[in-house]
């Protein structure tokens, strides 16, 4: 799906290398083991009541806009870098958590799908559990290193328009997705 954590692997990608994307999904894998275990332990009645979904959907999607306006505004003086990152302040992993939190969609998928698939897994006890994590975690794994090693091998090909272009694309998906949670917020209170 792309949010604020594909932008964030393909703008770090850039910078850091192939590794942005496992480091990054190390981030979202430790929040995803966290919610499951938050799910198991009684939260779950509590994302699925119509006044929670509402305030993700407006909250997620009011974050999702300001990241979209601030990716647009740097956009006239982004520039590619291609020298490696030597400058390590921003920790991928924290990233990862923080940028997954900033996804309305995810918590909504969690409380919906996600929660669907703990039902059917804890039928199996803690290895049904175990077993459906680690699937899902994998998957966004080789996902996010497929993405991030393709933008970091392709870096050498990419000139400072496209990469503001690509850049602008991101924002224009989350400015579509803060658009679809407004919505669905809206339609929910009327």
């Amino acid at each position: 799906m792309p949010g604020p954590l594909l932008t964030v692997t393909v703008s770090e990608s850039t910078r850091r290398g192939a590794i942005a994307g496992p480091l990054l999904i190390f981030g979202h894998g430790i929040l995803e083991l966290s919610l499951i275990a938050a799910l198991l332990l009684g939260l779950a009645p509590l994302l699925q009541r119509n006044d929670v979904f509402v305030f993700i959907s407006l909250v997620g999607g009011s974050i999702l806009l300001w990241m979209a306006f601030s990716m647009f505004k740097s956009l006239p003086d982004l520039r590619l870098n291609l020298a490696p990152e030597d400058d390590k302040s921003r920790n991928l992993v924290i990233t990862g958590i923080v940028f997954s939190l900033a996804n309305p969609y995810w918590i909504i998928w969690w409380a919906s799908i996600g929660l669907g698939y703990i039902l059917h897994s804890v039928k199996f006890g803690v290895m049904g559990i175990a077993s459906f994590f680690v699937g899902h975690i994998l998957a966004d794994l080789a996902w996010y290193t497929l993405i991030s090693f393709g933008v970091a091998k392709g870096r050498r090909f990419f000139s400072d328009i496209f990469y503001r272009r690509l850049i602008g694309c991101c924002a224009s998906f989350l400015v579509v997705f803060s658009c679809y949670f407004f919505y669905s917020g809206l339609e929910k209170i009327l």
